[in-house]
């Protein structure tokens, strides 16, 4: 086990029996790195101050359940951050709000819509949508809402680009079958 490492495992440890200079020291250590994590997948860097701040709630919480013979530390911090961001993702809404509540009444006589259709439209995107397992969904909405590139969805989800493929491929089919059945 490389030194870096070992003194890892001894700051967890420490963490796990309340040691609050440990922890300081755990932080110092390795936030930077976790944060550049979080930053990489929220894209938001007052959310990602957030999220680090949760994570090590939850590793001052949890560190007696690090297992060292279960993989180095780092990996377990990481995952930590990452799960925690991909959790805050999944509770963002997909859809944006509003911009403004002005109305250009000018464009609505332009170019009429029947508005209750679009909500019943994005009612039946949703339900379609839930049908859909994870992490399958949030690979559909981070490339069709937030644009994602399929290679940084390969390095987000830690799959190769064939298997983001085929993951969009397959959810676009189960959302096209679901919606013309509604």
């Amino acid at each position: 086990m490389p030194k870096d490492e070992a003194s890892l495992v001894d700051l967890i440890a420490a963490v796990a029996d309340g040691d609050r200079d440990a922890f300081q020291a755990l932080y110092d250590a390795t936030s930077a790195k976790l944060f550049a994590i979080i930053l990489r997948i929220i894209r938001n860097r007052s959310t990602a101050e957030d999220i680090l701040q949760d994570v090590y709630l939850r590793v001052w919480r949890n560190a007696s359940s690090y297992a060292p013979e279960a993989g180095p530390p780092m990996a377990w911090l990481n995952s930590i951050a990452r799960n925690r961001t991909i959790d805050v993702l999944r509770r963002k809404s997909f859809f944006a709000p509003p911009a403004s509540d002005e109305t250009d009444w000018y464009e609505k006589i332009a170019s009429p819509r029947d508005e209750e259709a679009e909500l019943i439209d994005i009612g039946a995107l949703r339900h379609c949508l839930g049908g859909i397992e994870e992490p399958n969904r949030s690979c559909v909405l981070l490339a069709y809402y937030e644009g994602y590139s399929r290679e940084e969805l390969a390095v987000r989800f830690d799959k190769s680009v064939n298997t983001i493929k085929t993951w969009l491929h397959r959810s676009l089919l189960a959302l096209r079958a679901c919606l013309d059945k509604l």
